[in-house]
């Protein structure tokens, strides 16, 4: 429940439009890696559209991103909807 709670509170950092997509992205994430303390996520909204930059630990970015890239396709789909939800839009990118 304290994963919940912690990314509702990082959420609200980003903005209105980007609760849900925060949230929804923190709980999946965290759910595929083996470290659910090493993952961040920090909002960067520079651009045209904000992005959310996910760090995960060592080792556990093969996890995120899956073969072909499929699952990190899957995630990006999941969390644009999160944001779409809010009436926002939302870029999700993996880094080392």
């Amino acid at each position: 429940m304290s994963d919940v709670d912690t990314d509702t509170e990082a959420a609200d950092e980003a903005g209105p439009d980007l609760v849900t997509a925060q949230a929804v992205l923190g709980y999946v994430v965290k759910q595929l890696v083996d470290d659910p303390d090493a993952v961040s996520i920090e909002l960067d909204d520079r651009g045209r559209r904000p992005v959310l930059n996910v760090h995960v630990g060592p080792g556990d970015m093969g996890r995120v991103i899956g073969k072909r890239g499929r699952v990190a396709q899957s995630i990006r789909t999941v969390v644009r909807a999160a944001a779409a939800r809010d009436g926002g839009d939302v870029e999700v990118e993996f880094l080392d």
